[in-house]
């Protein structure tokens, strides 16, 4: 067993860093108080190669492994989570739908052109009310020729005011409830879909996250992605990889904010001397740095497993559990350190602390974490 860094990897996470540093830290604020994701900067994550980390290079991609995602997944969050959620949804939701199970020709002609960056996708599963029970989707889709005609409503949809490529999806067949949905490649310009405005969040507010309205959507035959009925099965396995992301962008969120915090520990003074210096104050960041580095160990543990094509669900579902808990406390803890200076939009661990609930949240609660870990128990 090895816990260091191969040295290309440790490589690619210098490029992140550095990456995140000059690039998104100092629009990264900015982003945040207009709610609007900077479009400039998707070129440039084109640029470095970020949005297809661990697909082969034979569609475009960088041919890395997960861990080498997880390590970019870090260092972007760590200045930016809004930036960790536009890449993750794309990378870790969208792209394995087709990677998985697209045809040689659905590969070619949707998964290249979002590999290379080209392209943005989104992933549109949760509905007004379908939230954790996926199985409550109410998204039909209707074969009609040689189209299904789609009709409902997703909420959500991060990407989605931007996004090139949607992953839709809906029941094919109502009467046998998870069983009948089936999923579906829809192209922005299909007649009928319309994206609304972004929905106001207290978090990752920069992040493109909207409704989106199908309203007799007509999707050609050969968009169908695997068979009818194989959708939820689709949605569950990418959302099994895609907690491996959040896992990552909940370490990095926790780990950018304790950077922040070490950082003024050191400037301010009370008392006659930097608060950095009382062990209370010590003891506090010892605390949350051991706990951001076990988080970390457990994201490479889930994302090495699903490199090696183990069983890694129960383990994305305990390193997602563990993160985002861990960044809820952490950005806590730094925003207490800063005082009333934290509390106030000047220092980016107020961002930080808004930017961890989501963490606990989508691409599946706490709750579900619980339930996908005792469930392998065998409880």
């Amino acid at each position: 067993m090895d816990f260091k860094l191969t040295k290309t990897q440790m490589l690619q996470q210098e490029l992140f860093r550095k990456f995140a540093e000059t690039e998104i830290k100092p629009i990264a604020k900015d982003m945040d108080e207009a709610e609007d994701y900077d479009r400039e900067l998707l070129q440039k994550l084109q640029k470095i190669g970020a949005f297809g980390i661990p697909y082969s290079r034979e569609y475009g991609g960088q041919g890395a492994d997960v861990l080498t995602y997880t390590l970019c997944m870090e260092e972007m969050s760590k200045v930016d989570a809004s930036t960790g959620i536009t890449l993750s949804v794309h990378t870790s939701l969208c792209c394995p739908c087709i990677n998985e199970f697209g045809t040689e020709e659905q590969k070619q002609k949707y998964l290249r052109p979002l590999v290379d960056g080209s392209k943005i996708g989104c992933f549109g599963l949760t509905e007004p009310g379908a939230g954790t029970d996926a199985a409550g989707v109410r998204t039909e889709a209707v074969l009609d020729g040689d189209h299904y005609v789609l009709n409902g409503t997703k909420i959500f949809t991060t990407n989605s005011g931007f996004a090139d490529t949607f992953i839709v999806f809906a029941l094919t067949d109502k009467s046998k409830g998870p069983k009948g949905m089936s999923a579906f490649i829809v192209e922005r310009d299909s007649e009928g879909l319309s994206v609304g405005p972004n929905i106001e969040r207290m978090g990752i507010r920069a992040a493109s996250n909207c409704e989106v309205i199908y309203e007799n959507v007509r999707v050609p035959k050969e968009n169908l992605l695997g068979k009818e009925g194989q959708g939820y099965k689709i949605a569950m396995t990418a959302l099994g990889g895609g907690r491996i992301g959040i896992g990552a962008q909940s370490v990095g969120i926790a780990q950018g904010a304790i950077n922040e915090a070490l950082k003024y520990v050191k400037e301010r003074k009370q008392g006659g001397k930097p608060i950095g210096k009382y062990q209370n104050t010590q003891f506090k960041l010892a605390e949350c740095q051991t706990k951001v580095d076990a988080a970390r160990l457990m994201v490479w543990r889930a994302a090495t497993e699903k490199d090696n094509h183990g069983n890694y669900a129960p383990l994305a579902a305990m390193c997602k559990l563990f993160a985002s808990e861990t960044a809820n406390e952490v950005t806590r803890v730094c925003v207490q350190l800063f005082g009333g200076y934290g509390y106030c939009r000047e220092y980016p661990v107020e961002r930080a602390m808004r930017d961890a609930k989501i963490t606990e949240i989508y691409e599946g609660t706490s709750e579900a974490m619980k339930m996908i870990i005792s469930g392998s128990m065998k409880v």
